[in-house]
């Protein structure tokens, strides 16, 4: 499987960066391969037409990024390409007919695990705080309580932060989004903004369509809300089958869909926008509201920005909702909703159950975004994951038994890993444990066994020594599992 790139640069960028992005490209569609020696310094800057420094530069960010090595002198070489194994095949059906969710004790167990100190938190979706800019969210937040007239500690009107909601809106315009402030409703972190979006447009006792797999979290809200489930499969790459869902739409009673189609957790896939519309329109044509999780959406690989489903929606069927908690700070809840026709009943229910959002954090981040600071971040943050999520791979390349399959991620924070059938993810768990290793087990991520032998990894934190031993930790306790 191919990997998407990492993005393109434009004709402002230093020219090291342009050269290194076409070897990368080579690299990625498998031209050249695991082990190929690659032209020596002085050879490709003559061939290029660029001077040795310029040459040296490019060659030293593909050694960074752990796409090439060098080698005393020999040069350089090809350290890894990333197309060496097959996506898993998700053949495994769900069940046609709506199901009372359960949750199982796995999921608390992983939760915990994602907390306790010590523990190496490779279950944990999300970035490392060495990622984030701590110094320039703290400088916001007080330039906004000093910009405020009354230091932030009055209640935020209902709708939000006036300044968030201007600056979510010309945010939007990046995935084809046409919308103003009055039409956004913010919340304190994405899963407040879904469990608004939901209760507006189902009552206990319906059944809504989900992914699958999908986000643990989701089955927990669904049983908060008496609601019952049906399992959509997707594609590690292309996303959800729209196919399977349209059946299931003539066989059970639908009342709403959650889907997350921008790099969903836990395969990583991304929908292609041909497909967005289609869902779109399958879905207007049965009155069906599709609640949009697009907390991952900013966090791209590729050249461009995905569009949202909700940029497709003509009628105000989409509820699309996110927030900054996988992008910039987990800890300041700052979320929204775009409702649609919805609004109102989603404005009713954010009064009915907390009335204001956090004033001083809506205050800092509006005024981060306001300041341009946003989009700077998120530039570095992307070419930090996907440098990341290579260097993962290799370590999977390198320590993981020869059967194993997983996804190549186009953008958000996990691998989703098929193992040997003889595995199983929540014993894999378990021992991991006992290493100070936190992995999340395929099972947490549907309603039945199917995933038994997945695990989902997360590439959220800097590849260190720490993180490559816990890989080989990892690769040993699975082989030994397979052996005994």
């Amino acid at each position: 499987m191919n990997t998407t790139n990492a993005g393109t640069h434009t004709d402002h960028d230093f020219l090291y960066l342009q050269v290194a992005d076409r070897l990368e490209k080579q690299i990625g569609q498998g031209v050249l391969k695991t082990g190929d020696k690659l032209l020596s310094v002085r050879s490709l800057s003559r061939e290029q037409g660029i001077s040795i420094s310029t040459a040296f530069n490019a060659y030293t960010h593909l050694e960074i990024r752990g796409l090439i090595e060098a080698r005393p002198k020999s040069g350089y070489y090809v350290r890894f390409t990333p197309t060496q194994y097959p996506e898993p095949l998700l053949v495994e059906k769900p069940a046609n007919e709506g199901r009372e969710v359960s949750t199982d004790e796995m999921i608390a167990l992983v939760y915990k695990a994602m907390s306790d100190e010590g523990v190496v938190r490779l279950s944990l979706a999300g970035p490392s705080v060495d990622l984030l800019p701590k110094a320039r969210l703290t400088k916001a937040l007080i330039e906004a309580i000093r910009e405020s007239s009354n230091s932030c500690i009055n209640y935020e009107q209902l709708q939000g932060d006036q300044r968030l909601r201007q600056q979510v809106a010309k945010l939007a315009f990046n995935w084809g989004g046409n919308v103003q402030g009055d039409d956004i409703i913010t919340t304190q972190g994405c899963m407040e903004a879904l469990v608004f979006c939901l209760k507006a447009v189902t009552k206990p006792g319906d059944t809504v369509a989900i992914e699958s797999p999908t986000y643990f979290s989701i089955f927990n809200v669904m049983q908060s809300l008496g609601l019952k489930v049906v399992e959509i499969p997707t594609d590690p790459v292309t996303g959800l089958d729209i196919s399977f869902l349209s059946e299931a739409i003539k066989r059970t009673k639908i009342t709403a869909c959650l889907f997350v189609p921008n790099f969903n957790n836990p395969t990583g896939s991304c929908m292609p926008d041909e497909n967005k519309k289609r869902l779109v329109n399958l879905l207007t044509k049965h009155k069906i509201p599709l609640v949009e999780d697009d907390i991952y959406g900013e966090l791209y690989f590729g050249r461009n920005r995905p569009r949202t489903c909700k940029s497709y929606d003509k009628n105000g069927w989409v509820l699309l909702c996110s927030s900054i908690s996988k992008t910039l700070s987990p800890g300041y809840r700052v979320g929204w909703c775009i409702p649609g026709k919805y609004k109102a009943e989603v404005l009713k229910l954010k009064l009915m159950h907390t009335v204001s959002s956090a004033t001083p954090t809506q205050a800092a981040i509006g005024m981060f975004f306001s300041k341009g600071r946003f989009d700077l971040h998120l530039r570095h943050l992307r070419k930090a994951l996907y440098t990341q999520c290579l260097q993962h791979m290799k370590a999977i390349s390198d320590y993981f038994p020869a059967d194993t399959c997983v996804t190549v991620p186009q953008g958000g924070y996990v691998f989703w890993i098929k193992l040997n059938r003889k595995v199983n993810a929540f014993q894999l768990f378990k021992k991991a444990m006992e290493e100070n290793i936190s992995i999340a087990p395929g099972q947490i991520f549907t309603t039945d066994a199917r995933f038994r032998n997945y695990i989902r990894l997360s590439f959220g934190q800097p590849y260190d020594k720490k993180i490559e031993r816990s890989m080989k930790i990892l690769g040993r306790l699975i082989k030994e599992i397979i052996e005994n």
